[in-house]
């Protein structure tokens, strides 16, 4: 085993000092030395078309349980108790991009395994997954924790490219486990790097290697989310610092009277963080990705609404606003994307930069020559690991600001327009909130999921990601447990270019927001109002002490996602039918649950027919 030259305990200033003293609360369900856990049924996915593709590729890890940990004064006859915890060698990696809170899982899961056993040990793989590759390792202890509980940043052990995919990337990776002779790998991401984990524990278990693979949704885009996982680590703490960002910027633009402000935020192809944003801090408008795509918006389209704002405000003598862009929208627009697709196509069949524009369609290139040239320079950088656009890098925001502006001139000359010039101001905020401090939830959240992770360990599982449910209320309440990975999963038909056979591939995929969902409700019912009103708020800054200690997101408060929990009851409800309906009983009691449950499996069974694919709001 080779340790890492790690710099040692970082200098806090007196805040991080304060937030690093406190200690996140733990349900009483993870409490004690003794592990209670109840098994569910076996488990499916949402879309029962994809199930049995699932099922071939994870022929050993596909229909497992859910996995219920319950506190000590449950009366579970069933129950699987837990006293006896011999040492274990636990991994531990950084495998997707920082997201704050994560370090507060390393603690959660330290904590754990140093109550159920002193001699166990906690090793962190410094430099993510080519520090798993290449075995470079970190001891976690006390010392090393002292300064970054409670911290933000990935710096304690620090990310690379985050990839564990290919058949020798999975094979380095199992030696790895094999020589540090480790009994449970924890992998921290997001979709990508929870699908990595499900290949690592299905690989594992083919095998025979006895490395445990656990996964937790530590992802700032909000996109990893599902039946099991109503929220991930570190969104809650984006959106909090995001949005008085875009309250500042809002309270500037009122007040100088004279510039649109336009603010391009992270989230990837999803839409969530714009979406929690604009319900904090009320902007005059938010162009989420989801309703352009489903829309079928050209950039022309958007245009011509954002222009229309702009005259209709006029009208009021308002020469300002604020207009939210998520940084996935340059994919959601749909010839934006066509054009992408295409560029990408080239790229991977070796086109250089400086050739592809001439190897493009003629409506590619056509698009391509009208858009200005520094989104031209963007839109042809080397796509990401996992063969997305780099949305980071793509102005979005600059792109229609400028477009608006060609726009209101034209109309001004025409006479069409006769307010005050147009005037804009881009912005990204991207990197200056996700290095933040995170929020008292996002401690608690992670401490909590690290916990889980040990018992999950403890109890033996593989392939399988820590879960919360019940978050919106206070952490006494909440349910933990654990959820395959590979009921998490989709098939998605994709190309890698025209013509090409497109390929069907089981994964974790990015769920977009829900167009049904209560949150994009409230945000429709509010926003005429913001559109004209200026009713900008300011959710002011994270605290841990005071009035807003206790805030979540909007997208979390309002929805009712406690999946678990339902489950759970299901099963309570079911066990109370065969308890009633025995052998002996009366002809009446049969007659009425047969007629029942002949209702219910009709009803159930349309609804789960894969002609709906699966698509049924969460």
């Amino acid at each position: 085993m080779t340790n890492s030259d790690h710099e040692g305990p970082r200098e806090l200033s007196k805040l991080q000092k304060q937030r690093a003293l406190y200690q996140p609360e733990l349900p009483p369900c993870l409490q004690g030395t003794t592990v209670r856990v109840e098994y569910g049924d076996s488990t499916t996915t949402a879309d029962s078309s994809s199930a049995h593709v699932i099922a071939r590729a994870f022929p050993h890890t596909f229909g497992q349980p859910l996995a219920h940990f319950l506190r000590a004064t449950s009366k579970v006859p069933d129950a699987h108790i837990i006293e006896d915890h011999p040492p274990i060698r636990v991994g531990v990696v950084f495998s997707g991009r920082q997201s704050p809170g994560g370090h507060n899982v390393i603690w959660g899961l330290y904590d754990a395994l140093k109550i159920h056993n002193p001699d166990s040990t906690l090793l962190g793989f410094v430099g993510g997954t080519e520090g798993l590759f290449a075995q470079k390792t970190l001891k976690i202890t006390d010392e090393v924790l002292s300064t970054y509980k409670n911290q933000g940043g990935f710096d304690m052990l620090g990310r690379s490219v985050d990839q564990i995919r290919t058949t020798k990337q999975v094979n380095v990776a199992m030696s790895a486990c094999q020589d540090l002779k480790l009994d449970g790998l924890v992998i921290i991401g997001g979709t990508t790097s929870n699908t990595d984990a499900a290949q690592l524990a299905e690989t594992f278990t083919e095998l025979k290697c006895p490395t445990k693979v656990v996964g937790v949704p530590v992802t700032l885009n909000g996109d990893l989310k599902n039946q099991f996982l109503e929220t991930n680590v570190g969104f809650d703490t984006v959106c909090r610092v995001n949005s008085q960002l875009v309250s500042n910027v809002c309270l500037d633009a009122i007040s100088a009277g004279k510039y649109y402000h336009f603010i391009r935020l992270m989230g990837r192809k999803a839409s969530h963080v714009a979406l929690e944003c604009a319900l904090q801090s009320h902007p005059n408008m938010l162009l989420l990705g989801e309703v352009v795509a489903l829309s079928k918006l050209t950039i022309l389209d958007i245009t011509k609404q954002i222009c229309d704002v702009v005259q209709a405000r006029a009208k009021k003598d308002k020469y300002y606003g604020v207009i939210l862009i998520p940084e996935g929208l340059v994919e959601s627009i749909p010839e934006l994307y066509a054009l992408l697709q295409e560029i990408h196509s080239l790229q991977n069949e070796g086109v250089s930069t400086d050739d592809i524009s001439s190897h493009l369609s003629p409506w590619a290139s056509a698009l391509f020559e009208f858009l200005p040239s520094f989104i031209r320079k963007e839109l042809l950088l080397q796509p990401e690991s996992d063969n997305t656009a780099q949305l980071s890098q793509i102005e979005t925001e600059k792109l229609l600001a400028t477009l608006v502006e060609a726009e209101m001139d034209r109309r001004m000359k025409q006479g069409t327009y006769k307010g005050k010039k147009f005037n804009a101001v881009c912005h990204f905020f991207g990197y200056q909130a996700r290095g933040s401090l995170p929020s008292k939830f996002d401690c608690d959240y992670a401490y909590v999921l690290g916990h889980i992770c040990c018992h999950i360990l403890a109890a033996g599982l593989n392939g399988y990601m820590a879960t919360v449910t019940n978050l919106k209320h206070p952490v006494y309440n909440w349910r933990c447990g654990a959820a395959p990975l590979t009921a998490m999963m989709t098939v998605r038909k994709y190309s890698r270019g025209p013509g090409a056979i497109p390929i069907c591939k089981p994964a974790i995929h990015p769920a977009v927001v829900d167009l049904k969902g209560k949150g994009y409700e409230l945000l429709r019912e509010k926003a005429s109002s913001f559109l004209m009103d200026d009713l900008y708020r300011n959710p002011g800054p994270l605290q841990f002490e005071g009035p807003g200690v206790d805030a979540k997101p909007f997208t979390l408060s309002v929805e009712d996602l406690d999946y678990m929990g339902r489950i759970k009851l299901l099963q309570e409800y079911l066990d109370k039918v065969r308890s009633i309906v025995k052998p002996g009983c009366s002809q009446d009691i049969l007659k009425a649950a047969l007629s029942s449950m002949v209702s219910v499996t009709d009803v159930l069974s349309v609804m789960s027919a894969p002609s709906l694919n699966g698509q049924l709001p969460l």
